[in-house]
């Protein structure tokens, strides 16, 4: 069996080989797995190993870019330019690592405004980012949804972490049908671009408090490569993401390279169980 991709489940202290341990019951060639990107480097600073494991896995990815880029000038001179150079740079970027050009999309909202469009219905009346989102996933019929950190990392990271974690299960509700026949998507997932998850995610789910993410994956020095030489192509980003670069070398482990994830449910139910037997408990102590 091969151990180009080694996949963990780190609170059941279980490894495979099998993607199945990240997304649970996977189909291969029937799933399309969408990683929703805040600026155009995100989704492969963070998620880059899992990208290639969907692809040796026989699913399709899909990258939806959020934001347009145009903050990410290091030169006055770039300025009116760094939207356009950005667009092609994270088309060769993707391109390099194997994602299919349509595969690729953009939402093209400001940088640093993502904020202000997580809505239905603007105050100004114009349309949000919710119509955009279930418009395009409907289309795309994710079943796999990958979502930012939205812990301290970037405000744009965290108004799409709260998109993705609450428009994602909108695409399957019977809502809004002229956006699309509903779609459920099966799994979802977090990924970290730079900074750890939210410390209140493992104190939920009384785990090491160090642990703050669920799942990973361990990958061979190969797919390190083959990321950096995609992350090479966003020249005009080379000062900006520079140091997080130099920080990929703490994901080196005994010859190989490590990318950790956080498996979540956006809409999760109450389990009534624990309350109707505290209740049972206190009438009973009623009765005493």
């Amino acid at each position: 069996m091969s151990d180009d991709f080694t996949y963990y489940d780190l609170q059941m202290s279980v490894k495979s080989n099998d993607v199945g341990l990240i997304f649970n019951c996977w189909h291969g060639e029937d799933e399309r797995v969408v990683i929703l990107s805040p600026h155009d480097d995100d989704a492969l600073l963070g998620a880059g190993y899992l990208i290639l494991a969907v692809m040796k896995a026989g699913g399709e990815p899909y990258i939806v870019v959020y934001c347009d880029g145009r903050g990410g000038y290091s030169s006055v001179d770039l300025k009116d330019k760094i939207v356009s150079i950005r667009r092609c740079e994270s088309l060769n970027a993707y391109k390099k690592l194997g994602v299919k050009e349509e595969n690729i999309m953009h939402l093209d909202y400001p940088d640093f405004s993502l904020r202000s469009y997580v809505s239905w219905v603007l105050p100004n009346g114009l349309e949000g980012s919710t119509s955009k989102t279930i418009k395009l996933l409907r289309c795309i019929k994710p079943t796999r949804l990958l979502v930012p950190n939205e812990y301290r990392e970037h405000m744009d990271h965290e108004a799409l972490s709260y998109i993705g974690s609450y428009d994602g299960p909108q695409i399957g509700d019977p809502v809004l049908v002229d956006l699309g026949p509903p779609f459920k998507v099966k799994s979802y997932l977090k990924y970290c671009v730079w900074g750890d998850f939210s410390p209140e995610d493992a104190f939920l789910s009384n785990r090491d408090p160090s642990l703050r993410g669920n799942v990973a994956v361990k990958v061979k020095k190969e797919a390190e490569e083959k990321v950096i030489k995609a992350l090479e192509e966003f020249k005009s980003q080379r000062e900006i993401i520079k140091n997080i670069v130099k920080r990929r070398k703490d994901r080196f482990l005994n010859g190989y390279y490590i990318e950790v994830y956080q498996k979540f449910n956006p809409r999760p139910e109450i389990d009534y169980q624990p309350y109707k037997g505290k209740i049972i408990e206190i009438d009973r102590l009623a009765k005493s």
